[in-house]
C-alpha cells in the first residue's frame, strides 16, 4: 500500500515495535513521525480488512498535513481519507464515518461524537495520537484512547511526540493514559538516525543590559521587595523574598485563594493575596525589560494606567501609586522617547543583516513569546529592507489574532520563498507544517525541554542548520537557558529508565494490568446502564460529568437546551453551576430568569458543584445569598443540592435517572408517559415530535387546539410556542412532510 518514499532504516526497525505493541514513538521535528503513522496505517488496513484507521492531532493545520501525507504515500482513493473538524455537522461526520477507511480529525469533535454515539471505534485498527504529549489531566485525548481500548476489536495506539516533557510522572501519566506498552526513542545521535540529519551549530549571542535599563530594573525590584515583605510581615512569607520564583508566587496565590473559597480567610490573607498579585505584575514587568525591549514594557505600563482608571480591583490602583512603580515608568517613557533599545534589538539587526548579505534567499525563523515585541521585530525588520510577516495564534488580542485559513495562507507564502523572515509566536512552535529553515533564532531562551526541541527542530533537515540564542547577562534569561539544557537532559534520561521498566515487565503482565484498567470502572458499578438516557446542553459537552456518564454505559444525547444544562426525564430538568456561577448568576440577573424557565419543569433542580465557599466567590453582602437561596427554595420551590466535584455530580444524575426510568425498557426517551385518557393520548402524540416531549406538548395543545392544527401548521406559527425556535421548527416540518420509508 506504500508508495512514494522509502522508509529509513530507523522507521523501519520503529515500526517492527510498532506493529506488535502499543508505542510512544520520541523523535525530533523533521525525522518523518508521520511516515512512521503511514507505515502502521498500511499494515493494520492490510492485516485488518475492512477496518478503519484513527488519526487524532490537536490542531487544524497538523490535520492537512496527515490528510495529505496519507493521500500522497498510501495506495488509497483520495475519498477514503477524510478530514473531521468542528466546521462539519455532527450527522455529516457520522455518514463520513461510514464511507471512510482513513480519518484524521481534530479530537474535541471526534470525543463529542463517541460520547453521544453517533460513531462507533469498535472497527477502528489503529489509532495514532499526534502531540502525544497532551494526553494528561483531562485533554480529550485521554477520554478517547480509554474509550477506543474498552470498544475496539483489534486495538492498537500509536502516540507521536518530539519531547514528552521532563517531569517523571507527567510522562508516566501520558503512557498511562494511552495504554503505552513500549517506547522507541531517537536523537539525532543514535547510529541509525545520524546517516540522515544534518549537524546543527547552536550558538549563544550574550549582551549586557544598558545602565539606564538597570535604573529602571532596580526601581521595578524595589517595588517587588517592598510588596514581598509586606506580605512576609503579615506571617505569609519566609526567608529570603528574592529566593520566590514566579511560579512560587502563583502557587502561592493559588492556596490562598482556594483558603479565601473555602471560608478560611482573615484581613491579612485577603491583602496578601492583593499584594501577590501586585507582586506578580511588577514580575511580568521586569521579565519584559530584562528580556524584551522598552517599547513592550511601556506598552504594559499604558495598561495597568488604564485599568487603574476603570477597575474596582486593588491590586492595579494600589500598584499604580507606589512611588518606585511610578519612578520606573517615568524613566521608561524618557527611554522610549529617546529611541533607546535592548541590546538584543541591535543584535537582532546585525545578525539578519548579515544573513541577508550572504543570501538573498535565505530562511528564517525568529521565535518570541510576546505579541508586542513580535510587532516591534518586524519593525527593525522592514527597516533594513528585509521582508517578514508575522505569525500569531488565533486568539485575538490588539486585532492581531490570525484564522486557522491566514495561518496556512502565510505559511505557503514562507514555503514559496515570497518573504524570508518569519517571526512567530509559540503557536508556530508545534502543530503546524512549516518548511525547513536555514536559521533559527530564539530572541530569548524558554525554560522548557519540549519548546527547546520544537522550536530548535525547525532548522537542519535539509542541511546544516543554525540556531542563535538572544542572552541577557544577568537576568533571567540564563536561568531558563540552563533550566532547558537540564531539562533536555533530564527528559532523555527520564525516557531511558521508564523503557527499561517496560523492557522489565513481560508482555502477558502488561496485558493484565491493562485488562485490569479496563474492567476496573465495570466491577466497581457491575450493573448495566445502557437503557439510560440523559440529554445535556451542548455548552456541557466537555465536561468531566458527561465524560463519567459516558464512560459508565449511558447514552448521551447532546442538544441546544433552552431551558436548564441537563434533562434527566420528561420531568426532571437541572440548572448545573459551580459556586462562582451561582453567585455571578445573582449579580448579573440571569438567575431569576433561569428559575422561571425551570418551572416549566416538573421536577427541577439546582445542583451546585465544587467545595468552595459560595460566600466567598465574589464582592456580595452574605444577606445577598441568602435572600437568593430564599427565593429559590420558598418562591420557586426548587431544591438546591451540592455536589463535591464532577464524579459525585455523575453519580447524583445516577441515582436521578433509575428513580425517574424503568431499568427493564430498552431506552430512555422524554416521551415516556403511558397515555390513559384522550388528553393524555394527545400529549403522547404531540410529545413523540424530535424536541418536543410532554413539557412542550402542552402549550403546543393550547396554542393549535388539536393534532390536525399542529401538524398543518407553518415553521412560522410553531416558532410562536415558547421553546420552539427555528430549527425544532424545521425539524418538526421535515417529519411531518417525510415520506414514510422501511429502510
Amino acid at each position: 500500500m506504500i508508495r512514494g518514499f522509502e522508509p529509513r532504516l530507523y522507521q523501519q526497525t520503529i515500526l517492527d515495535t510498532a506493529v506488535k505493541k502499543n508505542t510512544l514513538v520520541v523523535l525530533p521535528t523533521g525525522l518523518g513521525k508521520t511516515n512512521i503513522a503511514v507505515l502502521l496505517a498500511a499494515n493494520r488496513l492490510t492485516n485488518y480488512p475492512g477496518s478503519k484507521v484513527l488519526i487524532l492531532a490537536p490542531t487544524r493545520p497538523l490535520c492537512d498535513q496527515h490528510v495529505a501525507s496519507l493521500r500522497k504515500n498510501l495506495d488509497v482513493n483520495e475519498d477514503e481519507v477524510q478530514l473531521f473538524t468542528g466546521m462539519l455537522r455532527p450527522a455529516k461526520r457520522a455518514e463520513l464515518w461510514k464511507k471512510s477507511r482513513i480519518i484524521v480529525s481534530t479530537p474535541q469533535g471526534l470525543e463529542n461524537d463517541i460520547i453521544s454515539d453517533k460513531i462507533s471505534v469498535r472497527d477502528v485498527s489503529l489509532l495514532v495520537f499526534d502531540e502525544a504529549h497532551r494526553a494528561a489531566g483531562d485533554y480529550s485525548f485521554v477520554f478517547i484512547a480509554k474509550a477506543y481500548m474498552k470498544k475496539a476489536e483489534h486495538p492498537r495506539i500509536l502516540g507521536l511526540t518530539a519531547s514528552p516533557g521532563s517531569d517523571l510522572e507527567k510522562i508516566r501519566e501520558v503512557c498511562r493514559n494511552l495504554f503505552i506498552e513500549e517506547i522507541e526513542m531517537r536523537s539525532q545521535d543514535d547510529p541509525d538516525v545520524q546517516p540522515y540529519v544534518k549537524d546543527i551549530d547552536v550558538e549563544w549571542v550574550k549582551v549586557d543590559l544598558p545602565k539606564d535599563f538597570e535604573q529602571v530594573r532596580n526601581y521595578l525590584i524595589g517595588c517587588y521587595e517592598s510588596k514581598m515583605e509586606k506580605v512576609k510581615s503579615l506571617g505569609y512569607l519566609f526567608g529570603n523574598v528574592q529566593s520566590y520564583s514566579k511560579t512560587a508566587l502563583l502557587e502561592m496565590q493559588r492556596a490562598l485563594y482556594a483558603k479565601a473559597s473555602s471560608g478560611e480567610k482573615d484581613i491579612n490573607m485577603l491583602k496578601s493575596i492583593s499584594l501577590l498579585a501586585e507582586a506578580l505584575k511588577v514580575q511580568h514587568a521586569l521579565e519584559l525589560l530584562e528580556t524584551q525591549d522598552v517599547k513592550p514594557l511601556l506598552e504594559y505600563f499604558n495598561k495597568l494606567e488604564e485599568e487603574s482608571r476603570n477597575t474596582q480591583v486593588k491590586a492595579v490602583f494600589n500598584l499604580v501609586r507606589d512611588l518606585n512603580f511610578r519612578s520606573a515608568v517615568m524613566k521608561t517613557r524618557n527611554l522610549v522617547a529617546s529611541g533607546a533599545e535592548h541590546p538584543k534589538i541591535s543584535s537582532l539587526r546585525n545578525i539578519i543583516s548579515s544573513e541577508l548579505s550572504r543570501k538573498q534567499d535565505v530562511k528564517i525563523i525568529i521565535f518570541n513569546q510576546f505579541r508586542d515585541t513580535s510587532t516591534r521585530i518586524k519593525e527593525l525588520l522592514d527597516s533594513i529592507g528585509a521582508k517578514s510577516k508575522i505569525f500569531f495564534g488565533q486568539a485575538k488580542k490588539k486585532n492581531t489574532g490570525l484564522s486557522q485559513k491566514e495561518q496556512k495562507k502565510i505559511i505557503e507564502e514562507f514555503r514559496n520563498n515570497e518573504f524570508n523572515c518569519l517571526i512567530a509566536t509559540s503557536v508556530a512552535e508545534e502543530g503546524l507544517d512549516i518548511p525547513a529553515v536555514d536559521l533559527v533564532i530564539f530572541y530569548e531562551p524558554v525554560p522548557s525541554a519540549i519548546r527547546t526541541v520544537q522550536r530548535r527542530g525547525r532548522t537542519g533537515r535539509q542541511e546544516k542548520g543554525r540556531v542563535i540564542v538572544l542572552v541577557t547577562r544577568k537576568t533571567r534569561d540564563e536561568g531558563n537557558l540552563w533550566a532547558s539544557m537540564n531539562k533536555e537532559k533530564r527528559m532523555h534520561r527520564l525516557i531511558k529508565d521508564i523503557r527499561r521498566d517496560f523492557s522489565s515487565v513481560r508482555p502477558e503482565e502488561l496485558k493484565e494490568e491493562r485488562q485490569e484498567k479496563l474492567l476496573s470502572e465495570a466491577e466497581e458499578k457491575k450493573e448495566d446502564f445502557s437503557n439510560l438516557k440523559i440529554i445535556a446542553d451542548y455548552r456541557e459537552k466537555s465536561s468531566s460529568i458527561v465524560k463519567t456518564l459516558s464512560e459508565k454505559g449511558l447514552k448521551i444525547e447532546l442538544s441546544n437546551l433552552d431551558v436548564g444544562d441537563y434533562v434527566l426525564s420528561e420531568r426532571v430538568c437541572v440548572e448545573y453551576k459551580t459556586p462562582k456561577d451561582f453567585v455571578d448568576s445573582i449579580l448579573d440577573g440571569r438567575l431569576l430568569s433561569q428559575l422561571t424557565n425551570l418551572k416549566r419543569y416538573e421536577r427541577p433542580i439546582i445542583v451546585i458543584e465544587g467545595e468552595e465557599d459560595i460566600y466567598s466567590q465574589r464582592n456580595i453582602h452574605p444577606n445577598a445569598i441568602r435572600g437568593a437561596l430564599s427565593t429559590v427554595l420558598v418562591s420557586y420551590g426548587i431544591p438546591i443540592l451540592q455536589t463535591k466535584n464532577s464524579r459525585e455530580t455523575a453519580d447524583l444524575f445516577l441515582m436521578i435517572m433509575r428513580k425517574e426510568s424503568d431499568l427493564t425498557r430498552k431506552d430512555f426517551t422524554l416521551h415516556s408517559a403511558k397515555p390513559l385518557t384522550d388528553k393524555d393520548l394527545q400529549e403522547y402524540v404531540i410529545g413523540a415530535f424530535p424536541g418536543v416531549g410532554g413539557t412542550i406538548a402542552k402549550p403546543i395543545l393550547k396554542k393549535f387546539k388539536s393534532i390536525k392544527n399542529f401538524v398543518n401548521a407553518g415553521e412560522k406559527e410553531l416558532r410562536e410556542v415558547d421553546l420552539i425556535g427555528e430549527k425544532k421548527a424545521k425539524r418538526i416540518k421535515e417529519l411531518v412532510e417525510k415520506e414514510y420509508s422501511e429502510d
